[in-house]
């Protein structure tokens, strides 16, 4: 027993040291000659990678020592593999930071048996964007409004079990009165984009506006589809008119259930690193990504791949996390009802 003693003393005050060596070295020491890793969760294309790719050219600039950036996949569960590095492996010293799904932080908020990590123990960096999602139905759809689509069942993809594409329109049906019937295994929204226009699917229940102008802008210019509703609380502007999802909803418990659900479009594509960072890298790895985002260069990058760019920092990521983490019990009862669980 007192070997063992011994040994886990020992060990504790290697950590102990070696966290007080990072505490004393400057930022600016600690990056100088390091590089920054960036663990992206989906493939290399994915959006998450367009995104970690744009960052990597403009952070350096912007952080102390300027490291160079080195991405690097790992690639499934949503994000739930990174947050697991994250939380068990990963060095809590600044050198690594990652992106996960956006909807990932709120399932340990409802519960879920196989997610097992503290979203509000996390070192959020920021968002480079927040999104806003369309539902449509193609232009040869009877459904035309969503007053239609609540007495006219629309079919349309979902992309897998857990993913957006199936939680968020399941929801809806449940909290709104919609009435999309979800056919499951498409491998990807381009997939679904091309079985509608071959008449396979009738329509399109979650997809990211930014997304839509950047693949098929054509089909709101040609009017190939009628925009059903936004998942958004603000007016968009080519689109003047358009109902927003949550003013459909009356009953206060669902409305806060659904605006729990769609919190996870506000922290768009988030960065975080793991938890127990020094507060000086902290602050410094935040400042940096700001100032990255609101690079000019960055911003014309970001425009020529019609990219959008809408900074949520990571003070408003902890922020939003903390109150959906303070969500009512009879609210978070609803949201797991609305998703089936």
């Amino acid at each position: 027993m007192s070997l063992i003693f011994h040994r886990v003393a020992a060990m504790a005050l290697s950590v102990a040291m070696s966290l007080g060596v990072a505490r004393a070295q400057s930022v600016e020491s600690f990056y100088k000659n390091k590089q920054l890793t960036i663990l992206v969760y989906a493939g290399a294309g994915s959006p998450y990678d367009v995104y970690a790719r744009l960052l990597a050219k403009y952070l350096p600039e912007y952080l102390p020592g300027k490291p160079g950036i080195i991405i690097q996949y790992m690639v499934g569960a949503g994000g739930l593999k990174v947050v697991d590095y994250m939380n068990r492996i990963a060095p809590r010293d600044g050198s690594l930071i990652g992106t996960i799904g956006r909807g990932l932080p709120f399932e340990p908020m409802l519960g879920a048996r196989d997610v097992n990590w503290d979203p509000l123990q996390f070192t959020w960096i920021g968002s480079m964007n927040s999104e806003a999602s369309l539902a449509m139905a193609w232009h040869t759809s009877p459904v035309k409004t969503l007053d239609d689509l609540k007495k006219t069942e629309l079919i349309v993809p979902g992309t897998g079990v857990g993913a957006d594409s199936e939680i968020i329109p399941r929801a809806i049906n449940t909290l709104a009165g919609s009435k999309f019937k979800i056919i499951s295994g498409y491998k990807d929204t381009n997939a679904a984009a091309l079985a509608m226009e071959a008449g396979e699917l009738a329509g399109i229940a979650y997809w990211a506006v930014s997304a839509l102008m950047v693949v098929h802008p054509d089909w709101i210019r040609d009017k190939k589809i009628n925009v059903l509703f936004q998942t958004g609380t603000t007016d968009i502007s080519f689109l003047p008119g358009l109902p927003k999802i949550r003013d459909s909803v009356t009953d206060p418990t669902d409305k806060k259930a659904l605006d729990f659900l769609l919190a996870r479009e506000v922290i768009g594509r988030p960065f975080v690193a793991p938890p127990g960072l020094p507060a000086d890298r902290v602050k410094a790895l935040r400042q940096a990504f700001n100032d990255a985002m609101r690079d000019p260069e960055l911003k014309k990058d970001a425009d020529r791949a019609r990219m959008g760019i809408d900074l949520v920092t990571g003070e408003e990521v902890d922020a939003l996390l903390k109150d959906a983490a303070n969500s009512p019990p009879e609210v978070l009862d609803r949201v797991k009802q609305a998703l089936g669980r």
